[in-house]
Formats: structure tokens, sequence, C-alpha cells
């Protein structure tokens, strides 16, 4: 990896700060993936209980309209009196700032009438009315787990390539930089005491010099 950083001290310091501030994202990145990788798998084991439900529900469901259409003939008819469902809201919230979306539906409610009569239909109809509200509420609480765990799997590979990017990438970068500005800065250092000690010598040579000559001239007068 190529270093392009001119060695001085302010430099280091740059770098040093820069380094330390990558080292401490990739902590909080990592424990930001842990955190949604726990939420994950928490709602999936919950969608798993969910789908068994739903595909038992389904399945009772059906077997309900068909004993419905047996007993009471087709029944378009009759489901076309039930009112659509109108009641479903839409909220959110934040997981490690990931929106995980919360969706609500009318709960069950005891009505004092009933959308069909009952000179025409029979229990059977009653049932099936039953099973596919059962079903209804299922399916909504399915739908809000699976956005969900799709919104979090999204933001934790998202995550992830930051985290790869910080620890492979930026984090040895920074630290080969380090390296190279200190060891330059250390040459230098190197260099310069020894350039003093060079002086030094010279200096002692000449003022040895200088003091023997004044020694001889004071011998020769």
């Amino acid at each position: 990896m190529a270093v392009q950083a001119v060695p001085t001290k302010g430099n280091l310091m740059n770098t040093k700060k820069s380094l330390v501030l990558a080292k401490t994202g990739y902590e909080l990145l990592d424990r930001k993936r842990n955190i949604l990788i726990r939420e994950m798998m928490t709602l999936i084991d919950h969608a798993n209980a969910i789908q068994q439900k739903i595909d038992s529900a389904y399945e009772e469901a059906y077997i309900a309209l068909q004993t419905a259409n047996v007993t009471n003939g087709f029944c378009e008819d009759i489901s076309n009196s039930i009112p659509y469902e109108d009641s479903l809201k839409l909220d959110s919230r934040s997981v490690m700032g990931v929106e995980i979306p919360i969706l609500t539906i009318g709960e069950h409610q005891q009505h004092d009438f009933l959308h069909y009569g009952l000179r025409t239909t029979n229990s059977a109809i009653d049932k099936v009315y039953n099973k596919f509200s059962e079903v209804k509420y299922l399916t909504v609480e399915l739908a809000e787990i699976e956005n969900s765990v799709y919104r979090l799997a999204d933001s934790i590979k998202k995550t992830q390539k930051r985290a790869n990017a910080l620890k492979n990438i930026m984090i040895p970068k920074f630290e080969e930089t380090v390296k190279f500005i200190s060891d330059a800065l250390d040459e230098k250092d190197r260099e310069e005491f020894s350039r003093l000690k060079v002086i030094k010598k010279k200096k002692q040579k000449d003022a040895a010099f200088k003091k023997a000559k004044e020694e001889s001239k004071e011998q020769s007068a």
C-alpha cells in the first residue's frame, strides 16, 4: 500500500487522530451490527411461529369455506356483504437508526349486528367469517415481521460493508501512514543527532587547534 504523506509532526498527529476515529467507528459499527443481528434473529423466530399459525389458519379457513359452499351454495353474494377492511395503520419504530414498520389493525370487536342475514345462512358462514378474520390479523402480523426482517437484513449488509472497509482498508492505511511518518521522523532525528555530533567534534578540534596555535605563538615570543 503506497503511503503519500509528508513526514511532519503535524501530519503524524492528524493521522493518529484519524486512526483513533476509524477504530472507534469500527467498534460502533460492529456493535450496531450485532444488535441488528440479534433483533433480526428474534423476529425470524417469531415469523416462523406466525407462519405455522397462518398455514394452519388458512387450511382451516378454506375447509370451513368448502363446508359453507356445500351447505349454503356458493357464498359469493354473502361475501360481498362483508365490508372492506380500512382500519390498517402504519407506524414505525427505530432500532439503531433502522426504521421498523409497525402495522396495526382494528381489534376484534363484538358487533350487535351481522353483515349477512340469518335466514339464508347457517353456522358454517359464521365459522368462515371468524376463520378468515383470524387469517387477516395473522397476515398483517406476518407482513410487519417480514418487512422488518428485510429492512434489518439490508441495514446489516450495509453496516458490514462499512465495518469491513474500516477494518481492512482505512485502519491498515492509517497504521501504515503512522509507521511511515514515525520512521521518517526518527531517521531525521538520528541524522540531526549525527550532524550535531560532527559539528561538536569539529568545534572541539578547531578550538584545540586554535589553542595550540596560541600556545605556540606565546612560546615563540
